[in-house]
């Protein structure tokens, strides 16, 4: 059935490497590259509907669709011609028609033309009721939809009006209220923050719960109380109308003002939601169908099951028999003809007996029509839709904590499920849990093992384990105050709506539900409660410390430079993300800065001053002298400092710290003009002196360090209060961790941050650009101006591997390149530690930049963001240039615990003869780690590591690699264990040379022979081009399951897709074909259910085949006794209804209920999974065995009969019933012999159909007197079921037919029971046999000891030559 909601979320395949790009023509001098780009040199120009540009605004909108939407195919005039259109385009539908067609034809009629109309005429109907059905639901969705209210400017009344959104048109300027539904694509022009910001939640559009910010239009000159949208005079220039969420371009030129780029942050797309903002206005770019969220809408997933393909190939088979059959009547009916050459009868004008052998042919096409199983695809579509309903409703896939259950995408792919071979695997979110907890830290290369916390997530796991007797993340304490938050302050509510198409209010309520899980999954309890280090605490204490002494000595000047690394670190940490801050009291997720005021510039000063470095000499300083605030925040320039030199003059320093702190105060005030917080100062030495005093006179290394952690901790009513909302939940963990030491994120805006500083207070940081991160650069940046120094500042957090990279080139004297060598393998070695302890890894660095060197990269930068063509090679161009000679501040270790019975899944699918495949792109050590934790890798398995630095020399590692598993196989015996110690662990750059054309066989070659391979620092191409390899080259059944963007490619590629529904958005979930919430549910998905489904559809397709054949084989006998005329020996309307009605629910029923094994001994016995795979139901071998079998029942149903009554008087109608009955015996007890279980359903179907038969038959030959004359004879059926000679016949005959099938079926279970199954008998009988055998000596014993053994007394242990005997 096509179900078109489910499509609406399937982009946003790359991460958000779109998300702050424009529009515009590549500037001479910079690269290009050819890329193809959707609607490439094509623009859309919009006008205001109500504006000065009326003229061009008329000739453009002629173009542009309406809002109006429409997902209905049909009207009422249209339904029956459109839907017999589209039915006819089935070769099941054709075949019919020219069936029934054909019938007509005088000279080649078999039946009366009604009767053969029959079968066309029933499957029209239900598939047209079923469409219509459908259709209609679409039409009341649309005409919800269609009607909505939403408030758009009217020219003529100069006031907002309510109209319906599919009156909305492009140029419309729409005002919209907090929690309404975006009607169209709108560009955003006004918002009532005073920020220029709005929120959305996109959950309606791709699963993803936590808030967005989108900003209005930068350089727009609209924002106020004053905004006028007739006021509005600029033309908007834009791309086509594309499918990508996560990209827009193109630029608004004002009346002489010049040209603003616009992006994907500036756009507000339909069907998201307004949270947290109380009015925003746009105007509308794109409405109804050319919306990027209907643009998704584009059908079903639809993939070819192996077992559909081999059916294919076998329906040939059945059409060369029927042609084979139809020739061999031809030819026997001219030679009849020939043989009645003097006949009497003859007349002149008969036609010949070649074209009479014609007529014959077709003819018999018509008779034996049902040997084509057209019919059986049809029931093949029921049978998958009952294996999936079983699937859905099965209670061991129902996840409590997100209240989901299993979603079944594809429909027509259940079978594949239990011929998998392979399974390509993402790590984190996949076998982890994904909720990131920050662990520990190395900065300045110092390492920070924070115990405490250590201790504190070991408690929470016991408690966990000890609550719930599983590994799961605790309920986020903060769910309900992130979701209640959304409606504060808001003048208007709406019901969230799926703007695509219907969607059931079951399927909305597990998307809510989802939703709530994952809003909470971000800041649980266990993510926020982080324990600071006691040494770190000490350290970062001295920026409160009153009277602070680093003058003395020089491990006080490198504790300086020091606590400079830990400042910027932190810093890092809590500004370098995307994370929307919110707070309860608060709807537009800003806490006010009069809540944190600045420190006084007295206080600065003097903490300057404690602190200032004495260790730089004025000539290597480049520029005037600068105070601490400037050496603090600028240690990213490296070579303008040097160690151990003299100190410089210190009221230089100290009248330049008075300056530099003025000009952050006023640099503050301009980028929030709210704050009105105590930053006046005096400047004088009284003032200062009265400030020390205040302070306190005490030594802050004084202090406990207790007292220091304490004070660290987070307080209930301040900081706890803030929510976090992130897109990852390793962005929320590490802005947790900063806000644990007092570095805390307070607010955000479109342009700036307002974060607190330990000693320091809230500071408004400007925010000047955001690179996002994504998979090329595995990295993302944040371009800051310094509110105490005022320099620019970039700020990177990614992966280890490339930030070690780019910090690598360091300038300045020997002296420096050598400390920051050190400071970096260090930091080397406390990576690969976390590695090895399965810690999630990443590296902080800063760079500071000169006025000139920025204005030269965002001369680059805005040229990139407003090009037309290449605009993504120029912006990643543009953020290479800029991310170089990083400063290595220091690295973290995030916890990413395994899921629950992760370990006990890989390990029964391996025991399956499953291969499981790890694609990561965490690093070596941390995927080796979570390989060992979750059983992939075994403690005697040989390692093979693939790290190389060129081609070449992969080459020969893969020859030398190859030849040491074949060693090692020669050397012993051929089985599963031995031929899969080996496991392969290859890097993303070893990678990507082996999968080049050259190499690519040898990798093969060796990933074949290993037990595992673990890719790791592999994009997400890579993970797609991996699993093509192995798909294509080896020819097996792939499966690959993810959660996140970057596993959508691997997840299309692969045969079977799963998608995990976790802690990164539903990207995943909507490109897969089934859905799960555990990694867990793989286990009993394929063992039990694949292996159901493969062996339920096998066999039902064999039954129904084998069931045409044997009852066309019938009429075919009987033309060597009518001169193959074409005529038949049965009813015609018996003949028609027998596999229309008769015979049609048993198949389906056999299909969908069948078990060849109970779920727990599949469960038990993973290797039953593989033995099935080795002894495939469906293979050739087994379809002509059917054949066979059917030929030689359908002999015996002609013939027993024949011979019983060959020397009798009946008519031809009385021989034709016992064989008819016969055959309907012998369909119906065939299916039970071959059928694993009988229930009460079963039974119920096969005596319902039998008796069906006889009630018809006997009311038809009884009341239809002239019906179907003369293939009809009037009381025909009656007379022969009243005599006991029928039931003999048919009795004989069936028992006849049958008892080969018996015989067959018995000795193959005897022979063929597998192996394990047998192993498992036995190890059950010989447990049952010794509690016989206790309770036996119990009894005898009772007198002798008052305590009695048992088998649960492990007190007695037998002998294994005991049990056995």
């Amino acid at each position: 059935m096509e179900r078109i909601h489910w499509l609406r979320h399937r982009c946003r395949q790359l991460l958000a490497v779109d998300s702050e790009r424009g529009w515009y023509s590549p500037p001479d001098g910079l690269p290009s590259k050819d890329s193809p780009q959707r609607g490439s040199g094509k623009r859309r120009t919009v006008f205001a509907r109500y504006g000065p540009h009326q003229e061009e605004y008329e000739a453009v909108s002629k173009k542009y669709k309406g809002n109006g939407i429409r997902t209905t195919k049909y009207s009422l005039l249209t339904f029956i011609p459109m839907n017999l259109f589209q039915q006819f385009h089935r070769a099941a539908n054709l075949y019919f028609l020219f069936l029934a067609l054909l019938n007509w034809v005088p000279v080649v009629e078999a039946f009366e033309k009604e009767i053969t109309m029959i079968p066309l005429l029933v499957v029209l109907m239900v598939i047209g009721i079923k469409d219509a059905l459908e259709d209609y639901r679409r039409y009341l969705f649309d005409k919800k939809v269609n009607n909505k209210l939403v408030r758009v400017f009217c020219g003529k009344q100069n006031s907002y009006v309510d109209r319906c959104w599919k009156d909305v048109r492009v140029g419309d300027f729409v005002r919209l209220s907090c929690n309404e539904i975006i009607p169209a694509d709108l560009l955003l022009l006004y918002s009532s923050d005073p920020r220029g910001v709005c929120y959305i939640e996109t959950a309606n559009l791709d699963g993803e719960t936590n808030l967005k910010m989108r900003k209005v239009v930068s350089d727009l000159s609209l924002q106020g109380a004053d905004f006028t949208p007739e006021n509005f005079t600029s033309r908007i220039e834009c791309e086509n109308p594309n499918n990508d969420l996560s990209r827009f371009k193109g630029y608004i030129e004002h009346s002489g003002e010049g040209r603003v780029g616009l992006n994907s942050s500036n756009l507000l797309l339909r069907s998201c939601t307004i949270r947290n903002t109380e009015t925003v206005v746009g105007i509308v770019v794109y409405a109804g169908h050319e919306t990027k969220a209907m643009m998704n809408n584009s059908g079903p997933r639809y993939k070819r099951s192996q077992l559909e393909k081999r059916l294919n190939t076998d329906v040939l088979w059945c059409v060369v028999l029927l042609i084979v059959m139809c020739l061999a009547s031809a030819v026997g009916h001219g030679f009849w003809l020939k043989s009645f050459k003097d006949s009497v009868f003859q007349v002149a004008g008969e036609t010949s007996p070649a074209l009479a052998g014609f007529y014959v042919f077709w003819t018999m096409i018509i008779v034996l029509q049902v040997l084509i199983p057209i019919s059986l695809y049809v029931s093949i579509e029921i049978v998958k839709l009952g294996q999936i309903y079983f699937i859905h409703n099965d209670l061991d896939f129902y996840n409590e904590e997100l209240d989901s259950r299993i979603q079944c995408r594809a429909l027509n792919i259940t079978e594949d499920l239990g011929q998998i071979q392979y399974i390509f695997s993402d790590k984190t979110g996949t076998l982890t849990e994904n909720k990131m907890v920050f662990r520990r830290c190395s900065i300045y290369g110092v390492e920070y093992p924070h115990l405490e916390n250590a201790r504190r997530l070991e408690v929470y796991e016991a408690e966990q384990n000890e609550g719930a007797g599983r590994t799961t993340t605790l309920k986020s304490a903060c769910s309900r105050k992130s979701l209640s938050c959304r409606s504060l302050s808001c003048n208007r509510s709406s019901v969230s709506l799926h703007t695509l198409t219907a969607e059931s209010s079951e399927e909305e309520d597990q998307l809510s539900n989802h939703a709530a899980a994952r809003t909470g999954a971000f800041c649980s309890r266990m993510a926020q409660d982080v324990v600071p280090d006691p040494e770190l605490v000490r350290k970062l204490s001295k920026l409160c410390s009153s009277n602070l002494h680093l003058r003395d000595s020089a491990s006080d000047n490198i504790s300086s430079l020091e606590l400079t690394y830990i400042t910027d670190f932190f810093l890092a940490l809590a500004i370098c993300n995307s994370v929307v801050v919110s707070s309860p009291s608060q709807p537009r997720h800003m806490v006010t800065e009069s809540q944190a005021p600045v420190r006084s510039l007295e206080e600065i000063k003097l903490l300057f001053q404690r602190l200032n470095f004495y260790s730089f000499s004025p000539p290597q300083i480049k520029g005037s002298p600068r105070s601490f605030t400037s050496k603090l925040f600028t240690r990213g320039k490296t070579g303008s400092f040097a160690f151990n030199t003299p100190p410089s003059n210190g009221a230089d320093s100290s009248d330049q710290d008075l300056k530099n702190s003025q000009e952050s105060c006023k640099l503050k005030s301009e980028v929030d003009p709210t704050d009105r917080g105590d930053s006046t100062a005096t400047g004088s030495e009284e003032d200062l002196e009265n400030f020390s005093k205040e302070k306190g006179g005490g030594d802050g290394d004084a202090r406990n360090v207790e007292e220091l952690c304490r004070d660290m901790e987070p307080e209930e009513n301040g900081d706890d209060e803030l929510l976090y909302e992130a897109e990852s939940p390793d962005e929320a963990a590490l802005v947790y961790a900063a806000r644990a030491y007092h570095c805390t994120l307070k607010g955000r805006s479109a342009e700036s941050l307002l974060v607190d500083l330990p000693g320091i207070g809230s500071l408004a940081v400007q925010l000047l650009h955001i690179l996002p991160f994504d998979s090329n650069r595995k990295r993302m940046s944040v371009v800051v101006r310094h509110p105490l120094t005022g320099q620019v500042v970039v700020y990177t957090k990614g992966a280890d591997s490339v930030i070690m990279d780019l910090a690598e080139t360091q300038k300045g004297s020997e002296q420096v390149q050598e400390f920051y060598c050190k400071i970096k393998e260090k930091t080397q070695k406390h990576l690969d530690m976390y590695a090895r302890e399965g810690l999630r890894t990443l590296c902080i660095a800063k760079k500071v930049l000169e006025e000139e060197e920025y204005e030269v990269w965002l001369k680059r930068q805005l040229l990139a963001e407003s090009s037309i063509e290449n605009q993504e090679e120029l912006l990643l161009d543009s953020a290479q240039r800029l991310e170089t000679d990083l400063t290595l501040l220091g690295c973290t270790g995030i916890v990413d615990r395994l899921q629950e019975d992760v370990p006990e899944t890989i390990e029964a699918l391996q025991e399956a003869g499953v291969k499981v495949w790890v694609l990561t792109g965490d690093k070596q050590e941390t995927a080796v780690n979570v390989a060992n934790a979750c059983r992939l890798l075994r403690s005697n398995d040989q390692l093979l590591t693939a790290n190389c630095g060129s081609k070449d020399a992969l080459a020969a590692l893969l020859e030398e690699l190859l030849i040491e598993v074949q060693n090692g196989e020669n050397g012993e015996e051929p089985s599963f264990d031995s031929t899969s110690s080996f496991i392969l662990v290859i890097d993303g750059r070893t990678l990507e040379w082996a999968l080049q054309e050259e190499l690519k066989e040898s990798f093969l070659q060796l990933s074949c022979k290993c037990k595992a391979v673990i890719c790791c620092r592999s994009t997400p191409l890579q993970k797609s081009k991996v699993v093509q390899l192995i798909r294509d080259k080896i020819g097996v059944m792939t499966l690959a399951v993810g959660d996140g963007a970057n596993d959508v490619s691997m997840i299309q590629v692969a045969d079977v897709g799963i998608g995990i529904s976790g802690q990164e958005g539903m990207q995943a979930v909507m490109s897969s074909d089934f859905a799960i919430s555990r990694f867990k549910h793989l286990k009993k998905l394929l063992l039990v259910h694949g292996h159901w489904c493969y062996n339920r559809l096998a066999n039902m397709i064999l039954y129904f085949i084998y069931k045409n054949v044997m009852y066309v084989n019938l009429l075919f006998w009987y033309q060597f006794f009518c001169g193959f005329s074409g005529a038949v020996m049965i009813n015609s309307w018996v003949l028609i209804l027998f596999n229309l009605v008769f015979t049609s629910v048993p198949p389906i029923i056999y299909g969908v209920l069948d078990q060849d094994m109970p779920a727990d001994t599949l469960m038990k016995l993973p290797e039953l999974y593989g033995a099935a795979q080795t002894a495939k139901v469906y293979v050739p071998a087994t379809f002509w065995i059917t054949m066979l079998d059917a030929f030689y029942q359908s002999l015996v149903c002609f013939f027993v009969p024949y011979f019983a009554l060959s020397r009798s008087d009946v008519g031809v109608l009385s021989f034709g019933s016992p064989v008819n009955t016969s055959a309907l015996l012998i369909i119906l007890l065939h299916q039970v012999v071959e059928s694993n279980t009988l229930t009460w359903i079963h039974m119920l179907v096969l005596v319902l159909s039998a008796a069906l038969y006889f009630a018809f038959a006997q009311l038809y030959s009884a009341f239809c007197v002239i019906c179907s004359h003369p293939t009809n004879l009037f009381g025909v059926e009656k007379l022969q079921m009243s005599q006991p000679l029928y039931y003999i016949i048919c009795t004989l005959t069936t028992v006849a037919a049958l008892l080969p099938r018996i015989l067959f079926r018995a000795l193959f279970n005897s022979l063929h029971f597998p192996t394990s199954l047998k192993t498992a008998h036995r190890d059950e009988a010989a447990v049952e046999q010794y509690r016989r055998r206790m309770h036996r000596w119990n009894l005898k014993h009772t007198a002798a000891s008052s305590l009695p053994v048992c088998a649960d007394n492990p007190g007695l242990v037998p002998s294994e030559d005991e049990v056995m005997s």
